[in-house]
């Protein structure tokens, strides 16, 4: 059975036919937000709320379209909301002088903390961004949407996302530029086109 097959049925309320679009990207739902949280808690509660919310809008889904990069644009959004929400709260502790404590990880080599360190700082500025810039360089550099399927995610031609991702990576490079400009020398993938 095709996904547009199991689709309609779930419309109909074949709850065994939503159970195999869920298996069938639950893995894709959960990277997704774990790129956006860089928290495995945070990021197995968005990827759930987010087949929640897919299953309750199956209605206005258009089954012509793949489902995947519908759904994934679900998820990101909640990550971001998720990352706010943390983000608030972690304001409000650092203002009534709660200290947070974060894990601390010790990696055998060296090369491996440099990588990390390196990826972090991307993350830190990819942050910056605007929500809309955000899920674009996720969805494509992270998950490898093609731009045809970020096209039917964000429901824009093909174009037009070709233009926002060229328009998205130029705000990274700035932010970077601004923020850390020795990263820009590192030759990390992502601030490059």
């Amino acid at each position: 059975m095709d996904e547009s097959q199991l689709v309609e049925r779930a419309r109909r309320g074949d709850t065994g036919a939503y159970d195999a679009l869920v298996q069938a990207h639950q893995e894709a739902a959960f990277r997704a937000a774990y790129l956006i949280t860089h928290d495995a808690a945070e990021a197995q509660d968005a990827a759930q709320e987010a087949f929640i919310r897919a299953y309750d809008a199956l209605g206005r889904f258009d089954a012509r379209r793949p489902f995947r990069p519908w759904l994934l644009r679900i998820v990101t959004n909640l990550a971001i909301n998720h990352v706010r929400a943390s983000q608030r709260r972690q304001t409000m502790a650092e203002r009534y002088g709660v200290q947070s404590i974060e894990r601390q990880e010790m990696p055998a080599v060296e090369a491996h903390v440099l990588s990390r360190e390196r990826s972090r700082r991307v993350w830190s500025a990819i942050g910056r961004l605007k929500p809309e810039d955000q899920r674009l360089l996720v969805l494509r550099y992270f998950l490898d949407l093609s731009e045809a399927e970020l096209a039917q995610a964000f429901d824009a031609a093909a174009g037009t996302i070709k233009s926002r991702l060229h328009r998205a990576l130029g705000k990274l490079r700035d932010a970077i530029h601004a923020h850390d400009p020795d990263l820009l020398e590192s030759k990390f993938p992502v601030v490059r086109e």
